[in-house]
């Protein structure tokens, strides 16, 4: 709140003018600057500007404060701005409005140039200059201006002490912004608020959830906070219950909180879930709106929960399409495999002088990777700076190296990999050495994870793929050499885990799973699955698997993979002739692939499968990736 020095109000932003007697004349100042903080359009506010003009009252304090304030409350700040350059000898006030403006705009570094300008001219801040100026502050000028914090007497101010912890939690120090959070005389929610922020954007989901639950008043922003963090650090479960309990708290989300449930339906591939958060967002319009942020989280969660379709309806209902939506859409066809309509899509945002961003050409790859289309994603990728203007980035070299690796072009991917303009990451390694693992090309993985190794490059990853390449051709002793070295690095697989929605409610299987109510049922069902396989003439694919067991024990084991397991679920919990659908954590293997595409057949059911790389799905014996994927 921020006094004013013509009336005893305390907000920067809505402070009241003097009350108007029925005596006042009807040009005087105060007329006027009341007039100001009623105008509804800029169209208005430059009416009464020019009376201002007209009648001599443009250097007139209250109504020159006034002015400033409307227009940067219009998105004019370089009017506000004009008028504060004009004023003379602005104090305290116009400085403290001024630097809020710019701060409100997200101008923190002109915002901080006032200040310093204010200060030099022997003008002491008060308690909301210092709110003002340390709102959104990157941390080097925040510790700069603590000192003058303490100098002045204001440290124990609760509104600037708020301020200070949050620029040290927004920044990622957490222990200043703890060692002031922890000495507060009182906390108010903003700093409960932005302490859980800084530990939810540094990944201390404990801490943050502990701050959270001792909360004795929350609001639509530390909801949204909390279940972004759990959204964003892969606990999408924890963010769907949190949201639960936000609704039964009769606390109504916002665009924000919509926004990252719908992120957390599709990690989740929960589309029942998705679809009430669509019907809640038709049918509660009094609280949010459609907007193109919404449009497009939509979009992303549809396609990564299997409805192509939905979100097909969503985009083109959707006004006012942006970049954004156009990327999401390009990469929903990409994940589907759907290469020549992502294609059509991007031809088509082209000519719509909608220019593509990075992230649109990243799509296009990846469209161009999941259908082998080498050619076209060479020409894409050749294009790129000249016909875009976009330097090829990390990511546009992983998806190069993704689509010739995958299409068997192997050395020319690692060729790729060597003349880089920017160093590889794991990222692009971990991709080169899983078409190594495709294509059984042994001597070019083992000098890859040599060279790796020799350059203190190799991580957890580098070691699992060469590892699996070795039990894919049965060479036992260098599996054995790689555990070894993982145990010795502390080296650990990632468990393959798929999950299915049923009854809005997900459940989760591991290889070999019995931990779950209706383990005993599913085993049955499973049971049941493999006499039909047998029936049709299914043999096992025991060369993948990654144990030197026996044939008897290899087959036992593919039987009991994660998606296996959920399928059995799905066929057991559903109505005959429904759509199951599945998420995988990691890449469907070849044997779970064909057992879908027969189990399609048998039961005349679709089946789809998000893996990590992109989407399956089975019908009548048949994937719509061709099998290339």
């Amino acid at each position: 709140m921020l006094s004013t020095p013509f009336s005893t109000a305390t907000s920067p932003c809505t402070s009241p003018p003097p009350p108007i007697t029925t005596h006042q004349p009807p040009h005087s100042p105060e007329t006027l600057a009341s007039l100001i903080t009623t105008s509804k359009t800029i169209k208005q506010l430059f009416q009464i500007h020019a009376a201002v003009i007209r009648h001599g009252f443009h250097n007139h304090p209250l109504v020159n404060f006034k002015l400033q304030r409307s227009y940067s409350s219009f998105n004019r700040l370089h009017q506000s701005l004009t008028l504060f350059n004009l004023t003379p000898n602005p104090n305290v006030f116009f400085y403290t409005s001024i630097i809020h403006s710019h701060t409100l705009h997200n101008l923190h570094l002109p915002g901080i140039k006032l200040y310093i300008q204010m200060i030099s001219q022997d003008i002491n801040p008060n308690e909301f200059t210092f709110s003002a100026v340390l709102k959104g502050c990157p941390l080097d000028s925040g510790k700069l201006i603590h000192p003058h914090v303490i100098k002045l007497g204001f440290d124990r101010n609760m509104h600037v002490r708020t301020a200070l912890v949050d620029v040290y939690s927004r920044s990622g120090d957490l222990a200043s912004a703890l060692q002031l959070f922890d000495t507060m005389p009182e906390r108010s929610l903003v700093s409960l608020t932005s302490m859980i922020t800084g530990y939810t954007k540094h990944g201390d989901l404990v801490n943050a959830r502990a701050l959270f639950d001792a909360m004795t008043e929350r609001d639509a922003v530390c909801w949204n906070v909390m279940i972004g963090g759990y959204a964003k650090y892969g606990k999408p479960t924890d963010a769907l219950t949190l949201f639960r309990k936000m609704m039964r708290a009769k606390m109504n989300p916002d665009e924000v909180t919509l926004v990252v449930v719908l992120s957390a339906c599709g990690q989740l591939g929960a589309l029942e879930s998705g679809r009430w958060i669509h019907s809640y967002l038709q049918n509660n319009g009094i609280h949010v709106h459609m907007n193109v942020h919404l449009g497009t989280a939509l979009i992303d969660m549809y396609s990564k929960c299997g409805s192509l379709k939905d979100a097909q309806l969503v985009f083109n209902k959707l006004k006012n399409k942006d970049v954004i939506a156009y990327n999401s859409m390009i990469t929903a066809y990409a994940m589907h495999g759907l290469s020549q309509e992502a294609l059509v899509l991007f031809r088509s945002m082209c000519r719509m002088h909608t220019r593509p961003t990075d992230v649109s050409l990243i799509g296009i790859l990846n469209a161009c990777a999941h259908s082998g289309l080498v050619s076209i994603g060479k020409g894409v990728f050749l294009s790129m700076k000249v016909k875009h203007k976009t330097e090829p980035t990390i990511e546009h070299y992983g998806c190069m190296v993704n689509l010739l690796g995958r299409a068997g072009y192997v050395e020319q991917a690692y060729g790729l990999v060597k003349n880089m303009k920017v160093d590889p990451d794991p990222v692009i390694w971990g991709t080169l050495l899983d078409s190594c693992t495709l294509h059984r090309n042994v001597r070019l993985a083992e000098e890859i994870v040599k060279f790796l190794v020799d350059h203190n490059l190799a991580n957890s990853g580098t070691y699992i793929l060469l590892s699996n390449l070795y039990a894919a051709t049965s060479d036992w002793a260098g599996v054995a050499r790689m555990r070894t070295m993982m145990k010795d690095h502390r080296v650990y697989k990632e468990p393959g885990c798929s999950s299915i929605e049923v009854h809005n409610k997900v459940h989760e299987f591991v290889a070999g799973d019995m931990k779950h109510p209706n383990s005993e049922k599913i085993y049955m069902m499973l049971d049941e699955v493999n006499g039909w396989l047998k029936d049709h003439g299914y043999a096992p694919q025991t060369d993948i698997v990654l144990h030197d067991f026996g044939k008897k024990e290899r087959a036992r084991s593919l039987e009991v993979h994660s998606e296996k397991l959920a399928i059995a679920f799905g066929l057991i919990s559903t109505e005959a002739g429904s759509t199951i659908k599945i998420v995988k954590n990691l890449r469907v293997c070849l044997d779970c692939h064909e057992v879908s595409k027969l189990i399609s057949k048998i039961t005349r059911r679709r089946i789809i499968v998000r893996d990590r790389n992109r989407f399956h799905l089975f019908e009548d014996g048949s994937c719509s990736c061709g099998d290339y994927w």
